[in-house]
């Protein structure tokens, strides 16, 4: 009978001290770490929720916008109120929104356009932004897309336009 108790109080001791060195009172755990702290999120960036004015450019190459051919030339760019759908998972509600090309008063063309704050830039884009208030056009590499790039009023906004 004393063998009985004495290796029940033997199993006692090892399991306080297994318990110990993994930094948790006997009895807790069942074997499991505790959660780990899961990284704060950056505060919800702010982006207008109305019709703006984004400003002019000039593409030299005709583009596909939303599936249809937008033809050369310049057009102003107007930014909706409309947000794309269906939402992207993990997507900000409202950073992506739908922009109208518009010449001589018309709608030629929309797509979705991306809006990013400026201080979240340096995290998506390597290249230089444009001044504020500008913007700027270019080819991408292997020449089958073409990134329109504004900087207006405290955030960016980027356009990706497969060459027609």
């Amino acid at each position: 009978m004393k063998r009985v108790v004495l290796v029940g109080a033997v199993i006692t001791v090892l399991s306080m001290t297994l318990s110990a060195q993994r930094g948790r009172p006997s009895g807790q755990g069942g074997g499991h770490n505790a959660p780990k702290a899961q990284p704060e999120t950056a505060p919800a960036p702010s982006v207008p929720t109305g019709e703006m004015q984004l400003g002019s450019v000039h593409l030299s190459k005709g583009v596909k916008a939303d599936g249809k051919a937008l033809a050369a030339g310049t057009y102003q760019l107007r930014l909706t109120a409309q947000a794309a759908s269906p939402d992207a998972k993990g997507q900000t509600p409202a950073s992506e929104r739908w922009v109208e090309f518009v010449q001589r008063g018309q709608v030629k063309g929309r797509e979705v356009v991306t809006i990013v704050p400026q201080s979240e830039i340096d995290k998506v884009q390597k290249d230089t932004p444009p001044h504020a208030n500008a913007s700027k056009v270019e080819m991408l590499k292997g020449g089958d897309y073409v990134r329109v790039w504004i900087n207006r009023a405290g955030n960016h906004y980027l356009l990706h336009l497969p060459t027609a």
